[in-house]
């Protein structure tokens, strides 16, 4: 990142014919497991398989890009296609201007928002000859004022919206905020504040909820924290906890409890990464916020089967949260994961065994191997920084760790 200020604007204007995507805001604090659910929606969206991680063995044969908007990661864990560490690095900006890791991670945000043609640009590269059809998946920092009461993001969003971009913000929260009351408030009101904030279709996600066999007894079945109505009972269970502060603590629960049922927009749909099940079921949830329908191009040479485990997800699945509890029960856990391997590994033979059948009848080769690796090492390639806005930092004084 260069520091002077000389630098002149970006010359290049919207193109007429930009590219255009469904896809997924991906929010959430530290720890809630946002690159991890990237990976794996990345991993269960294409022709992949992982033989040490057959969790990730339905394929849609959906042409996902997931894009980095994490100015302090260098080197996510997912094959990534657009980075913003490309454009600046948290690192730089903590150097060059002596900010904290807080100052720094908005500073970045703001930079990306005075170049947003740059993104925009690497977007049209790596969504090119989708046709519509493409979909992303953006990975964003855990800093929770990004998506609370800072406006950068929001901004970049609304650029992307109003370029025929159709996303849905899909906020993770891990499961364990279950088990404390008040842990639990807090996490529904970040989620209904990030919901006001963004402005977009929104899905809240209890994630990590395969872990739910190791909270010990819950005050409430599984279904009642997700549908968040009623949340008077917990107001009695947070009076017993040992730091519940009297009178006044009470008064502020009660306010609380108020202001979200007041609201009544908050509700939560459950995640286990590594269940196949789990995973379908939300990507159904996330494409009836959307309104994604894959139709794949003229001439694809997508197999069939892909588009017939896509219509799979689409339709309507008996999927009860209650069920959810029971299964991850620290009874039922073992059982049901050895089914679920059991399932994974009868699937991948059988898709094995049809695309054999397939390219025996059409007289198909087999693909080489590498091609694949080639293909996303050409997705990754990186642009050069150049051309871009620069902007002084603003005063982080109230903001800087």
């Amino acid at each position: 990142m260069s520091s002077t200020t000389e630098d002149q604007p970006m010359t290049s204007s919207l193109p007429e014919h930009h590219a255009s995507a469904f896809g997924q805001l991906v929010t959430g604090p530290p720890g809630a497991g946002k690159s991890t659910y990237c990976h794996g929606m990345y991993q269960v969206s294409i022709e992949a398989f992982d033989g040490a991680n057959r969790q990730f063995l339905t394929a849609l044969g959906r042409p996902v890009k997931v894009i980095n908007l994490d100015p302090a990661v260098t080197d996510p864990p997912y094959p990534c296609a657009v980075s913003i560490t490309e454009l600046i690095t948290l690192q730089e900006v903590m150097d060059e201007y002596g900010l904290g890791p807080n100052g720094a991670m908005l500073y970045c945000m703001e930079y990306l928002e005075e170049n947003f043609d740059w993104l925009l640009n690497r977007l049209d590269e790596v969504l090119a000859g989708e046709g519509g059809n493409g979909y992303i998946i953006i990975d964003t920092p855990g800093q929770a004022e990004l998506w609370t009461n800072h406006d950068s993001l929001k901004h970049i969003i609304q650029k992307l919206q109003k370029l025929d971009y159709r996303l849905a913000a899909v906020h993770l929260t891990d499961a364990h905020a279950i088990t404390d009351p008040s842990k639990y408030i807090a996490a529904v009101l970040l989620a209904l504040r990030a919901m006001l904030q963004l402005e977009m279709p929104h899905i809240n996600v209890l994630s990590k909820i395969d872990t739910i066999g190791g909270f010990g007894e819950l005050p409430f079945n599984l279904e009642y924290y997700t549908q968040v109505q009623d949340l008077g009972y917990l107001l009695q269970t947070l009076q017993d906890q040992p730091r519940a502060g009297g009178k006044k603590m009470k008064k502020l629960n009660e306010a609380m409890v108020e202001l979200i049922e007041d609201f009544s927009l908050v509700g939560f749909e459950t995640l286990a990464v590594e269940d196949k099940q789990s995973m379908m079921h939300l990507v159904r949830v996330i494409d009836k916020a959307t309104g994604y329908i894959f139709v794949p191009l003229d001439g694809s040479t997508t197999d069939d089967n892909m588009h017939a485990l896509f219509s799979t997800a689409a339709r309507p699945m008996d999927y009860d949260v209650n069920d959810v509890q029971e299964r991850y029960s620290a009874e039922n856990k073992e059982a049901y994961d050895k089914f679920q391997e059991e399932q994974w590994e009868k699937e991948w033979a059988a898709r094995h065994q049809a695309e054999a059948i397939k390219k025996a009848m059409l007289g198909q080769q087999a693909p080489q191997e590498g091609d694949a690796a080639e293909h996303d090492n050409a997705d990754a390639q990186e642009n050069p920084r150049s051309g871009r806005v620069q902007i002084r930092p603003r005063d982080f004084s109230d903001e800087i760790d």
